[in-house]
Parts: C-alpha cells; structure tokens; sequence
C-alpha cells in the first residue's frame, strides 16, 4: 500500500495477545505460546511443547476505525485459517497454509474492536501488521469474564472450520467470555506444571476436559486417575478456592467404549472414575466443582460426526460448542 499506510511491528504495545500465556520475541517477530516460554524447559518434552507453540484460541485485539488490515508473517506448513472479527462479527477467514501475508478488506467504519483470532494448528510468528494511513489505533480494554478451558485435541479443535468455529470459540463468542484455550493435541495428562500454570492465571470459570489422551497413552491406570485428577483440582483451588469448575469426562468414541487399554481402562470406566473424582471433592467441601458426563456434550447419537471415531469433524464442534453452553456455560458457570 506505498506510503498511504501505518505500519504496526508485532511488539507494539497496542497490540494485546488475549488467551497467550506467554509470548516469545525476536527482532524479526513475536510468537504466542500456551505455556510460559522462559520455563518451557519444565514441561513435559514430548508434543507438549509443540502443541503449546500452537496459538488455539489466542486473538490479536485492538480498536482502530481502519476499514482495512494487512500482515506478514513467517510462513509455516499445515497451518489452520486466520479469522478476522470487528465488535464479535466475524469479517472474514484467510489461508496461512504456506502463505507469508494475509489481507481483509471491507471492514465497518468507525471505531471498533478489531480481533485476529490465530490457526488453532500451527505455528503463528507475526512480523508485521498495516492499517490504512490516518487510522486511529489504541489497546483493547477487556473486562469480560475469564474462561480458561483444558482438554485434548478435542479442545485444541484442529479440524473445525477455522479459529471461531473450534467449540471452545463458539462457546466464548456466544456468552462474551475471555477464552484461554489449554487444548494440547495428544497432550491432556494432568500435568502438574500445568495446574500450577492455571493456578497463577485470573479465572472466573475454570473446565478440564480429562481422560481421553491418558487412556490413549495409558499414562494413568485405574490407580492413579483419581488421585492425579483430585490433585490437580486442589492445586487449581489454591487461588481459585470460589470459582466454578466444570470437569467432564470423555466424550463418545465407539471402538474406546468398552475395549480396556494397556493398563486396563475403558472410556466407560474413566467416565465412573471422574463422577468418583467430583463426588470425593464434593465430600470434603467443594461446593463449586461439578460433573458433567461427556456423553452430554457428545453423545451415542453424534458417532457419525467422528470421522475418525475420535475427533468431531467441522460440524460435531459446532454441535459440541452448542451443547457445552446449554450442558455447562448456562448451567454450572451461571449456578443454576
């Protein structure tokens, strides 16, 4: 756009990076990540730290009254769409499959919020943004409830249609939460560095989402499933002792259901062991944690909308987004 341009380095401080944990910066760009970069060492080793580079459900926020919005990035490979949203409506969604720039154009006049919501999957390194020359630019002020959500790839959402439609996106947009996504692809273990993570995080509504990646990877037995679930909710309680917790068990996976994995769980099974877990917390005074089976959010009757038998496609996250918000946002996090 020549001269007729204001051009935004990908440090300015009137750019917030809503539902990072951290942001890792170069002279050349700035990435988000879901975990704290400086201690990323602690994590767990493995696909963690991969999934964590992925920025699901982060957005790039701030007002202007431009009507249009370019960037360049750093191009990377298998990477989701980038959606654009001014005031909440979504705008538009552009490719980064391999691509190093992006654009949107017809944008409301005046003055608005103006969201980036980033790829769900894949790497996201911002080097630079463009607004139109003379726009007005200014940091975005956020006084929503805060919405922290921890799951699986379920969560992460890789294969919905683009950032605002994963279910954690749709539930946020529809209830105008604040939404730190924790979804990590293979990688929902009950970590306790990511409890200790949460814990030190503002939450007005907390959810996990547990038990499908640990009978995939067998990484907790009948054993140790209680205990570490009850563990992480107590260091999560530490600072957040009020806050309204929704634990669900795993949603529908038909070839899971009733087949024991190596150390003997089945899906049906891990679904006891959660309602075991809430009920115990509960006991000891827990007034604000609450159970929600999975099979609610999705159930028997959404199996061909697991093309895989394991992850929603485009239109079973849409359908789990509507039936977390009637099952858990308008029930648990509203106290009814």
């Amino acid at each position: 756009m020549g001269a007729a341009t204001i051009i935004l380095r990908p440090d300015d401080p009137r750019l917030t990076w809503a539902g990072a944990i951290s942001l890792q910066r170069t002279d050349e760009w700035v990435m988000p990540w879901r975990i704290p970069y400086a201690e990323r060492a602690l994590f767990p080793p493995d696909a963690l730290r991969e999934r964590a580079s992925m920025p699901a459900g982060v957005r790039i926020a701030f007002r202007s009254d431009t009507t249009w919005l370019r960037g360049a990035v750093v191009p990377f490979p298998e990477a989701s769409n980038l959606d654009l949203c001014c005031d909440g409506q979504l705008i538009g969604s552009a490719s980064l499959d391999n691509q190093d720039r992006f654009a949107f154009d017809g944008l409301p006049a005046g003055d608005k919020l103006v969201e980036l919501w980033l790829p769900q999957f894949g790497d996201f390194r911002l080097a630079s943004l463009e607004i139109a020359a003379g726009a007005s630019i200014a940091p975005a002020v956020d006084n929503r409830p805060r919405w922290i959500t921890y799951g699986s790839s379920i969560t992460q959402c890789r294969t919905a249609a683009s950032p605002t439609r994963t279910w954690p996106a749709i539930v946020a947009r529809a209830r105008n939460y604040n939404l730190t996504c924790l979804g990590y692809g293979g990688q929902c273990h009950l970590d306790p560095m990511i409890a200790r993570m949460i814990r030190d995080l503002p939450a007005d509504y907390l959810s996990i989402c547990a038990g499908i990646n640990i009978y995939g990877a067998a990484s907790l037995g009948p054993r140790a499933f209680v205990p570490a679930l009850i563990g992480f909710v107590q260091i999560l309680r530490e600072r957040h002792p009020a806050t309204p917790l929704a634990i669900l068990s795993p949603i529908y996976s038909p070839p899971r259901e009733t087949t024991p994995n190596a150390v003997g769980f089945t899906l049906q099974a891990m679904r006891d062991a959660v309602a075991e877990a809430v009920a115990l917390l509960q006991s000891r005074g827990d007034q604000y944690v609450h159970y929600v089976d999975g099979l609610r959010v999705f159930g028997t009757d959404l199996g061909h909308l697991l093309p895989d038998d394991l992850h929603p496609s485009a239109e079973g996250y849409q359908i789990m987004g509507q039936n977390f918000l009637k099952e858990v946002a308008d029930v648990v996090f509203m106290g009814r």
